[in-house]
């Protein structure tokens, strides 16, 4: 099976714009060594901008990731690409950064987070001659009314978090730990399944290998750290729990912070989060340059109008367009090495795993290993 984490090489010679690929990069957010195909036509007039989510451009998560994809798709097309940040986190500052790079002449427009909902809904509806694509927002974060549909000049695309999560759970369990932990950030769609995903992973791994497992779960409330978080994963730490996937934002400096002081361990999330500590094992990731390289390739072929499969439509990308997976070369699984990984993936990609992909916070998927629902 081709790695996920060998995605953006083949990716970038786009042999079929809308199924996805596969190649030899080190991992999806790198896009390294990535080549244009000769067969793809794309008018360079058009100007691309990234209008950020709060933090940076560096920030190693959803800022870096999906501006790295933008600047590897104007690289290899001859695109104007730049970004723009907001003023501040409010509906209105991003409205205004998107206002800004439409009037300086950007006509298509990259947005991620969900927090990006209202402003990409307001700005689309005022600018019908403009392409917005927003990546982790759904029909339900754009604040649409009652059957109102999603506008055509806009494309959505949000993830199967539930098959990271559950890649997660499956592997850190088949690596020989079997105290674990989710703290998850606030209980958005995207936080949910990837807690019930990584419950249910480590569900099928117990039963498979006959290992007594508990998983201690909450949910904090907030995507910031904070010193209550590190107080309850000190206490988790404290009471044996041996690795916690930190799934929300900047929590993760709080769980990390408690493993580092507990000499404990961390499961990422998102991006590829090895490089922040050592206590980090592997990440659940989603490959946010593949998703963006896709669809402006996608917009960019068709006349830089959005083809049929993206116009006012919200996409579910995972396992089987290569969208969601762990690091495997930075990983630090142990026993749980490339071809358990291939397989597994694989089983997911193709169907032969089914994952409840349920983001309701009140419908635990039902398992039998001991589950701590704080």
């Amino acid at each position: 099976m081709k790695k996920l984490v060998a995605l953006l090489l083949a990716l970038a010679m786009v042999a079929c714009l809308f199924v996805g690929c596969g190649g030899d990069a080190e991992k999806p957010e790198d896009a390294s060594g990535a080549t244009a195909d000769p067969n793809v036509e794309i008018d360079t007039s058009m100007k691309v901008a990234f209008v950020t989510d709060v933090g940076n451009i560096d920030d190693h998560s959803f800022n870096q990731y999906t501006y790295e994809g933008l600047t590897t798709f104007g690289g290899l097309y001859g695109i104007d690409t730049t970004y723009y940040k907001p003023s501040e986190d409010t509906d209105q500052a991003r409205i205004d950064a998107i206002n800004q790079a439409i009037n300086d002449g950007y006509k298509t427009i990259l947005m991620a987070g969900f927090l990006f909902g209202p402003a990409c809904y307001a700005c689309a509806k005022e600018h019908a001659d403009v392409n917005f694509l927003a990546l982790d927002v759904s029909e339900f974060d754009l604040g649409l009314a009652e059957g109102e549909a999603v506008p055509e000049n806009v494309s959505l695309i949000i993830y199967k978090e539930e098959q990271a999560g559950y890649l997660a759970g499956y592997a850190a369990v088949k690596a020989g730990y079997t105290k674990l932990g989710y703290c998850g950030g606030m209980a958005v769609p995207a936080v949910v399944r990837y807690g019930y995903g990584f419950v249910q992973g480590a569900d099928a791994a117990a039963k498979e290998d006959g290992a007594d497992v508990s998983i201690k779960y909450w949910y904090s409330g907030v995507f910031a750290p904070n010193d209550e978080i590190k107080t309850k994963m000190d206490s988790w730490y404290v009471e044996g729990t041996e690795v916690v996937f930190a799934c929300g934002g900047a929590i993760y400096q709080s769980v990390v912070a408690a493993a580092e002081a507990n000499e404990a361990l961390v499961i990422g999330v998102d991006v590829d989060q090895s490089n922040i500590s050592d206590t980090i094992i592997t990440s659940a990731m989603k490959a946010l340059s593949n998703s963006v390289i896709r669809a402006l390739t996608a917009c960019g072929t068709n006349g830089w109008k959005w083809p049929a499969e993206y116009a006012g439509k919200c996409q579910s990308l995972g396992a089987a367009e290569d969208c969601v997976g762990l690091p495997m070369a930075t990983s630090k699984l142990g026993a749980f090495d490339q071809a358990a990984y291939d397989t597994l993936f694989k089983a997911i990609a193709d169907g032969s795993v089914t994952i409840n992909n349920s983001s309701d916070a009140e419908a635990h998927p039902e398992v039998s290993i001991t589950v701590d629902w704080q």
